[in-house]
């Protein structure tokens, strides 16, 4: 508690005395005379309180906002992680896009090698896709794509990894894998593509692959050209067929 004193001054008017002092109106402090004869303004104490915080109520303040900042960091670093997986997915599809695919690709082909492992690539386009378009509509386009890729999925390792490449044509990476490994796993894709109708709709869907070694140090792209000439000679020889490049 801090005590301040505050002086009040008794003042009243007056005309003054004869002379110059006479001639003027002024005022004059009325003193209190005390009894030593001293003179002394009028004075009384004024009390002032000074708030004083409680540390608590700061450090509570502060874990609040901190509290608030760490929140806020972590939505942000949520919703980038977001951006970034829908920079690689097919929006349509859920499937890598040839983005991710190629960081993708980078990654488990590097890992196969230092293992001294095989690894295949396929490379699937549906077949009579423009049919299915023209005779039921883009919706049901779009229905098929979605309902290729989900038994994909279903069906290969969740080591694999499967792409839209383009259109209807996926691309499809088996790290480990031999081409006669390859080869039957997509055989396996093919039969339950074949007895599962695209949902809400009576279309069966059926595919053609081209099926590739990889080579040392070869591209991805490198990789989907072998893929598509044997994919060409699997069209070429009636359709829904599986040819090793």
């Amino acid at each position: 508690m801090v005590i301040a004193w505050n002086v009040k001054l008794k003042t009243t008017k007056t005309t003054g005395d004869t002379g110059k002092r006479g001639s003027r109106k002024g005022l004059r402090h009325d003193l209190l005379v005390k009894s030593t004869g001293s003179r002394l303004p009028v004075m009384e104490p004024v009390v002032r309180r000074k708030t004083i915080s409680h540390p608590s109520v700061k450090i509570n303040d502060v874990a609040l906002r901190l509290a608030a900042a760490e929140s806020r960091i972590a939505e942000l670093k949520s919703a980038l992680h977001e951006a970034d997986q829908y920079a690689v997915l097919d929006p349509l599809t859920g499937a890598l896009n040839r983005r991710g695919m190629n960081d993708a690709f980078a990654r488990e082909v590097a890992r196969a090698r230092r293992n001294g492992q095989p690894f295949t690539l396929a490379l699937i386009d549906l077949d009579d896709f423009k049919h299915v378009n023209d005779r039921h509509g883009h919706a049901v386009g779009d229905a098929a794509l979605v309902h290729l890729t989900r038994i994909i999925s279903e069906t290969l390792r969740p080591t694999d990894l499967c792409g839209r490449w383009g259109g209807e044509e996926f691309v499809v990476v088996m790290p480990g894998a031999d081409r006669l490994f390859a080869k039957r796993a997509l055989a396996r894709v093919q039969t339950a593509v074949a007895a599962q109708a695209v949902v809400s709709t009576s279309v069966t869907l059926a595919f053609s692959a081209g099926v590739v070694l990889g080579q040392s140090n070869e591209s991805l792209e490198h990789m989907v050209v072998r893929a598509d000439r044997a994919l060409y000679r699997a069209k070429a020889a009636g359709k829904r067929r599986i040819f090793r490049g």
